[in-house]
């Protein structure tokens, strides 16, 4: 029997415990993990700086720090450089994922993958959700803050978040109908809401007889 391929699309909450679960869920599957390291195959898919793509990430203004940048972070000799629009670097990163999606299994997290690959029949869409204490605490242990700045990194960062996924999915990011599950990490924890998620995927793919 030929082996299924799998592409998991991660959706999540900032200190939803997102990249956490999508590292376990990389490894449950045998996948390559592409959370940041799209933003390296973007930048060589265009010709643009690396740290340009870092700067702009999840942003729905995409392109407006370019007229404000130094020419080395365009890259030398850029074709792109005198000829581009928001939506062209958008499609640098799509392209990205697409290649990536197309060399084996996958777990993409965030960065509208779930939309740039919609016509994928080897993918599953996924949002991770959690509460609103839990992720607070998560985010301030993470970068040192206190719950009050934590707050506002949270408030601020999926305020940019949503705006850039849904101009460019036309879909509303976290809402249920957008995913094939939506699940809260703070009911089960981290490590089993991962394993649930697992489970999910598997019964999607495979039947009871042909489940690993």
């Amino acid at each position: 029997m030929e082996q299924q391929k799998i592409i998991i699309n991660i959706g999540r909450q900032i200190g939803s415990g997102g990249c956490t679960i999508a590292q376990m869920l990389a490894k449950e599957f045998g996948a390559k993990l592409y959370d940041k390291e799209i933003l390296n195959l973007a930048a060589k898919e265009s010709g643009f700086s690396e740290k340009f793509f870092e700067q702009n990430d999840e942003r729905k203004g995409f392109a407006k720090s370019l007229f404000h940048i130094h020419v080395p972070l365009l890259g030398e000799g850029n074709f792109y450089k005198n000829d581009f629009s928001q939506e062209s670097l958008y499609q640098f990163q799509s392209n990205a994922i697409k290649k990536a999606a197309a060399e084996g299994n996958c777990v993409f997290v965030g960065r509208t993958a779930d939309y740039v690959l919609r016509d994928n029949p080897d993918k599953v869409d996924i949002f991770i959700t959690a509460d609103m204490d839990d992720r607070i605490r998560r985010v301030a242990e993470r970068h040192q803050f206190t719950e009050e700045r934590a707050r506002r990194h949270i408030v601020d960062g999926e305020s940019s978040r949503s705006s850039y996924y849904n101009y460019y999915t036309g879909k509303r990011w976290g809402s249920s109908e957008s995913y094939d599950l939506c699940v809260n990490s703070s009911v089960l924890g981290i490590e089993a809401t991962g394993k649930f998620i697992a489970d999910f995927i598997r019964k999607k793919f495979y039947s009871e007889s042909d489940m690993p």
